[in-house]
């Protein structure tokens, strides 16, 4: 999880400590940790934390999940081409982004990078760049939205 997100104002941001400990509160998967890596790595954009991390652990290969909300504005983000060229990306839809995001500069730029959604688990050993787009049930829950009804749940205990 980032300290801040370059895109979005700081004011009226909950403290990174309060975000982080809401994220981990709501994520209940084995597989998944939520962490405090981009702090303690010191990165402020994704290809940093990506070059990092393939520094540190030359034989893994990463697969970078996002919304597609974001694939819809990646083309804001520093560096953004790099992202695809370092890690395996998977892309999931978002209420209101799918045709935006698959209309976007970054999926028509790395188009026949795009594999199939089934091929999911070969995804991280698939010669980069590769990406995927997976349709899913759908939330329109904003992270804003979850660490309110949280708060609430917190509070009336």
């Amino acid at each position: 999880m980032a300290p801040q997100n370059p895109l979005k104002p700081v004011k009226g941001m909950a403290p990174f400590e309060k975000r982080l400990a809401s994220a981990r509160a709501l994520v209940r998967h084995p597989r998944i940790a939520v962490t405090d890596l981009e702090a303690r790595l010191g990165t402020r954009y994704t290809a940093d934390t990506l070059a990092e991390l393939r520094r540190r652990f030359p034989n893994t290969r990463f697969v970078w999940l996002m919304g597609a909300d974001n694939l819809a504005q990646i083309r804001h983000w520093e560096r953004w081409r790099d992202v695809f060229r370092v890690a395996a990306v998977a892309v999931f839809d978002r209420p209101t982004y799918c045709l935006r995001a698959l209309a976007g500069l970054a999926a028509e730029r790395f188009k026949r990078a795009r594999r199939p959604a089934r091929s999911a688990r070969r995804l991280a050993k698939t010669e980069l760049p590769a990406w995927a787009f997976f349709r899913i049930r759908l939330d329109a829950s904003s992270a804003t939205a979850l660490r309110a009804r949280k708060t609430r749940a917190t509070t009336t205990r």
